[in-house]
């Protein structure tokens, strides 16, 4: 592999921006496997029905802004959903090209299921972390975030 000469050293491995991308793409790639093999969820679909346990009733918009998904991902997922009786659909009386999603018996079922298995494997993985160090990542999380302009970010759906 060619290095190209800079003024300055630069490594990839101490760049923040790449290093939490990396781990949260590992983190989205386990997780989705527990999705995916036990209850045939992609990580879309599961940020949908995290979304909408956390908050009741939701637009597919403001689970775009939510997760940061784009709007193909989230219409696929709230379809795949919908047509899985997950979540159910009525249209907004105001904006009749809006729907209000909510969860439906089935959706909140499988949620008492997967919501405990996907907090232990967190606990799994955050074990590694004293609680201090856990304390002070989160604090530095939310100093990132809201350094950013996201300042309600604690309240963010996990993964």
């Amino acid at each position: 592999m060619t290095r190209y000469a800079s003024d300055a050293q630069f490594d990839l491995d101490q760049f923040l921006p790449y290093r939490l991308n990396r781990l949260a793409d590992q983190i989205s790639e386990q997780l989705a496997h527990l999705y995916e093999s036990s209850y045939s969820l992609t990580i879309a679909q599961w940020r949908v029905l995290a979304w909408l346990n956390q908050c009741g009733v939701l637009t597919a918009k403001q689970i775009r802004d939510a997760t940061r998904m784009d709007k193909a991902r989230v219409s696929r997922a709230v379809q795949a959903l919908a047509d899985r009786e997950l979540i159910s659909r009525s249209p907004d009386q105001q904006d009749q090209r809006a729907h209000h999603l909510r969860l439906t018996a089935a959706g909140s079922t499988l949620l008492r299921q997967l919501l405990p298995e996907a907090q232990a494997w967190e606990a799994s993985l955050l074990a590694t972390l004293t609680g201090a160090e856990r304390q002070a990542l989160l604090q530095a999380m939310a100093k990132l975030e809201k350094a950013l302009g996201n300042p309600g970010a604690t309240s963010s759906a996990r993964q």
